[in-house]
C-alpha cells in the first residue's frame, strides 16, 4: 500500500515521502496515528503543493538570516562594566547581556545562538560569534570598557 508520511518515523522515510507498506501497517497504525496518509491522487497533488510552499517558505526565511547575518557583521555593541585596576572586570559580559542589547536594537537573537569561547572578562575589543543557521556566522565586535568610578 502506498501511503505519504506526515511525520518522519524512523526506520520508514522523513516526512512527505511516498513509500510502500503492507496494508495493515497502514491502516492498523499509521492512518489511525496521523502519522500517514494514503497516496491517493489528489493527495500526492497537495503533497507537491505542500512541498513547493515549504521551499518557498525555506528561501523567505534564508533571505532574512543573510541580511540579518550582513547588519550583525558590521555591529559594533558598547558595555561599560565595573572593573578593577588591572583592567579586569568585576564579572562578565554573558550570552544573555548581548542578547539584550539586540534587542534594543530591534533585532531577535536568542542567547544560545550566541557563541562564547569563554566569558568575555576583560576591559578591550573582543568578537562574537553568533550562529544563524545556514551556515551564517557572522562575528558581532563588542567593546568593553571600565564604569567611570562615583
Amino acid at each position: 500500500m502506498k501511503i505519504i508520511l506526515l511525520k518522519t518515523q524512523e526506520g520508514l522515510g522523513k516526512i512527505g515521502e511516498i513509500i510502500n507498506v503492507k496494508p495493515g501497517y497502514a491502516r492498523n497504525f499509521l492512518i489511525p496515528k496521523k502519522f500517514a496518509k494514503i497516496a491517493t491522487e489528489n493527495n500526492v497533488k497537495a503533497l507537491k503543493l505542500w512541498v513547493a510552499q515549504e521551499e518557498l517558505k525555506e528561501a523567505k526565511n534564508r533571505e532574512n538570516m543573510e541580511a540579518l547575518s550582513k547588519y550583525l557583521g558590521k555591529l559594533t555593541l558598547k558595555f561599560s562594566l565595573q572593573a578593577g585596576e588591572d583592567e579586569k572586570l568585576f564579572g562578565s559580559v554573558t550570552s544573555q547581556m548581548i542578547s539584550d542589547e539586540l534587542e534594543k536594537q530591534g533585532y531577535s537573537v536568542d542567547k544560545k545562538e550566541i557563541i562564547l569561547e569563554e566569558p568575555i572578562k576583560g576591559v578591550g575589543s573582543h568578537k562574537v560569534g553568533v550562529d544563524l543557521g545556514y551556515d551564517n556566522k557572522p562575528q558581532i565586535k563588542i567593546k568593553v570598557s571600565a564604569a567611570s568610578k562615583k
